[in-house]
């Protein structure tokens, strides 16, 4: 697999866990078997979320991911995939909400964020969703640990 992934930050530090998200990244992407994908992923604030989320979406909260597909081909033969937007005071409020580590609700939205870029989408987050089992499914069929000695 050759895929590439960016990593940003926005009004926060870049996590010092960047390089475990890109190895789980390339394993989502081996998992529903995506080559030549370019991808980047951006961690922000919920302030920075909530402006884009009201822009984009005409949803004037902030919200814990948000993706952003560009599904083009390069003229280098490469999928040009899109970004995908991660609000770390988010992505603490849910894993306290839901009782799962930060690691944990970190996977989901990277999965969750992956699979908005591949095409898929929801209606709601019922775990009748097909896109909601599909993630489901990846999250428990990749083990892999990103945030290392945190815990909630």
């Amino acid at each position: 697999m050759n895929n590439r992934v960016e990593f940003r930050a926005e009004e926060i530090k870049i996590p010092s866990w960047v390089k475990s998200a890109e190895e789980y990244i390339q394993k989502i992407l081996a998992y529903l078997e995506k080559d030549n994908w370019d991808l980047s992923v951006l961690f922000c604030n919920n302030k920075y979320i909530k402006t884009l989320n009201a822009q984009f979406r005409n949803k004037d909260e902030a919200t814990d991911v948000l993706s952003f597909p560009m599904g083009e081909k390069n003229r280098a033969g490469r999928y040009i995939a899109g970004d995908i937007l991660i609000s770390l005071d988010a992505l603490e409020e849910n894993s306290e909400f839901f009782k799962v580590s930060s690691d944990e609700e970190l996977r989901r939205l990277l999965v969750h964020g992956i699979l908005h870029l591949a095409g898929e989408d929801h209606e709601g987050i019922g775990e009748k969703e097909p896109m909601i089992k599909l993630q489901e499914e990846i999250l428990s069929n990749i083990e892999f640990k990103i945030i290392e000695s945190r815990s909630n």
